[in-house]
């Protein structure tokens, strides 16, 4: 395997449409009207957090993927640990630097620290830790309030509403992630957190034909995520939270459609097919 394949596989880039998507929709919730330019910074700048996030979490977990995954890249010695603990502490610090130079008001900075604390904890302490869900659903539900800090003096209840939405799908998300190594599903009621979105997004879905197809993809896509997580398959696990983590984009478009923005929310729904695609190459999990 090449460096830049490992470095990508490392770092989850398949997973990075779900990020960007997550900006937009944070500057849309804002309320803000910022130039192009500056969405495609914040989703570079936060994408540096993601990639630095993934690499710190295979460096922490390389002892437990020795026992559980020997194929992961640090067990199975195609890279040090050393390595991956720098580079991934080096991709956060800079995303924490990117929002502070590009952004320097005093909230899109304590957002962006906070966000960096968080996904260090996460990647720390996530195993075997009961608030390892909610930790990952804090880190996904502060790239919002960055991106929405970065453009615009506060946070608005539209941006609070929809980051706890979010934060509540990667709950149960999160949770369908831990039971990769189990033989079966532990217990179900976690993922009722999944429906969050839709049970906000529901008066969205009846006042508008984008924002009710919206609801139709995000339903179906947890649905079919949640009847695989049911399912004996052996794979079941892996693309469940796969599928899972590519409708994080409907998530956010819903949200966009329910700001009053359809065009928007067209654009954001690209972000799950794109990735589905991506995950073909790099794996999402």
């Amino acid at each position: 395997m090449s460096r830049l394949a490992l470095y990508l596989r490392l770092g989850r880039v398949s997973n990075l449409p779900t990020v960007w998507t997550n900006v937009l929709a944070g500057v849309v919730l804002a309320g803000a009207l910022p130039p192009a330019t500056t969405v495609v910074f914040l989703a570079a700048a936060l994408s540096l957090f993601y990639v630095g996030g993934m690499f710190l979490n295979d460096a922490f977990d390389r002892a437990i993927d020795a026992r559980d995954r020997p194929e992961r890249p640090i067990p199975s010695g195609a890279i040090g640990a050393g390595e991956v603990f720098t580079i991934g502490y080096a991709l956060v610090a800079a995303g924490v630097a990117l929002i502070a130079w590009h952004s320097p008001r005093l909230g899109a900075v304590a957002s962006a620290l906070a966000l960096a604390a968080a996904i260090i904890l996460y990647d720390a302490r996530h195993k075997e830790n009961p608030f390892g869900p909610a930790l990952m659903g804090l880190c996904r539900l502060l790239v919002y309030t960055t991106a929405a800090l970065a453009v615009s003096p506060t946070l608005g209840r539209p941006v609070v509403v929809g980051a706890l939405c979010l934060f509540a799908y990667l709950i149960g998300l999160t949770y369908s992630a831990k039971q990769e190594t189990r033989a079966r599903l532990q217990s179900l009621w976690p993922l009722a957190f999944l429906i969050t979105p839709l049970v906000h997004g529901l008066g969205a879905a009846a006042r508008g034909i984008v924002a009710a197809l919206v609801y139709l993809a995000l339903l179906v896509s947890v649905i079919a995520a949640v009847r695989l997580l049911r399912d004996t398959a052996p794979d079941r696990f892996p693309r469940a939270v796969a599928g899972l983590i590519a409708a994080i984009s409907l998530v956010d478009a819903l949200a966009i459609a329910g700001a009053g923005a359809p065009g928007l929310a067209l654009a954001a729904t690209l972000g799950w097919p794109v990735t589905r695609a991506l995950q073909r190459y790099v794996r999402g999990t």
